[in-house]
């Protein structure tokens, strides 16, 4: 029971962290937390689905969903953010433009592929290996291995690529890396073009999982995320994985031995606690001030 309960949270949690790694790569660049991320996940799946539909088959509906879901989260940013940021706006202005932007996703996701929960077909599902006394899923092994692996190419690129330096540098002083002839605008694009890309693999593996798809589905998925990027300390990319982890298999013991009902909750109590110990989360730092 206590192993099998702690590969359904490690299997959930991969995908809490492949989300929150979505946060945390904004947040490091611009200092803003996306509010509309949960809805860039909910459009990746719905996006999965229309491919799959046409019966393109389950991976090239996965890229076609990556390189759309990437697209809208840079058109995110052109038309919403990149005018705020010319003008100097607050902070918090760029934040209720992304809560704005996330209903107005919701809404065009209800307007075109209606309302209700739709069916999603299950993902690489082999059975189960059974194992001394438990049993594994093979579609939960099948989204752990490839969130694991995403996770890995992207700490990847943005620690031994010159993409991932550019991004750095920008994260350290935007003002520094353009005079150093790093082209900001861009580097900012492909951040949010990262963070939709893990959205859009987050949303189609959970939605291969639970078998389920509806446009409010990025609600409580991205507060959870949300809640193990600052659980991991927000901006830290390692932070937010480990957060996700702890978040994920934290929801599996609630749900397995409190009830279900229960399980939702259980995300925002480790947080609270963390916070009151540690308020820059488990990996964040003191003093990080944005120049």
């Amino acid at each position: 029971m206590i192993v099998q309960q702690l590969m359904n949270g490690l299997a959930l949690g991969m995908v809490y962290a492949l989300i929150a790694v979505g946060y945390s790569l904004v947040f490091g660049i611009l200092r803003l937390v996306n509010f509309s991320h949960g809805s860039v996940y909910a459009f990746g799946a719905h996006m999965a689905l229309l491919f799959v539909a046409m019966e393109f088959g389950v991976v090239p509906a996965l890229i076609l969903s990556i390189v759309f879901t990437g697209i809208l989260g840079m058109a995110i940013d052109k038309i919403a953010l990149a005018p705020l940021r010319a003008k100097n706006s607050k902070g918090i202005a760029a934040l209720i433009t992304t809560i704005g932007i996330s209903y107005i996703i919701q809404n065009l996701l209800m307007i075109v592929f209606g309302s209700e929960t739709k069916y999603f077909p299950k993902l690489f599902d082999y059975g189960n290996i059974h194992i001394g006394g438990f049993s594994l899923n093979t579609t939960q092994l099948f989204i752990f291995g490839v969130s694991l692996m995403l996770l890995l190419l992207l700490t990847f690129i943005i620690r031994k690529t010159k993409i991932g330096l550019a991004m750095r540098a920008v994260e350290q002083n935007p003002k520094a890396a353009n005079l150093m002839g790093i082209d900001v605008n861009f580097i900012i694009s492909f951040t949010f073009f990262l963070g939709g890309a893990s959205a859009a693999i987050a949303g189609t593996l959970i939605s291969g999982y639970y078998q389920v798809v509806y446009p409010t589905m990025g609600f409580l998925a991205g507060l959870k995320a949300f809640s193990a990027a600052v659980l991991g300390g927000i901006g830290i990319l390692h932070g937010s994985i480990i957060g996700g982890l702890v978040v994920g298999v934290s929801e599996s013991y609630a749900a397995a031995f409190l009830g279900g009902s229960y399980r939702d909750a259980v995300a925002f109590i480790i947080l609270i606690i963390v916070l009151l110990v540690k308020p820059t989360g488990l990996f964040g730092k003191k003093g990080v001030v944005k120049v």
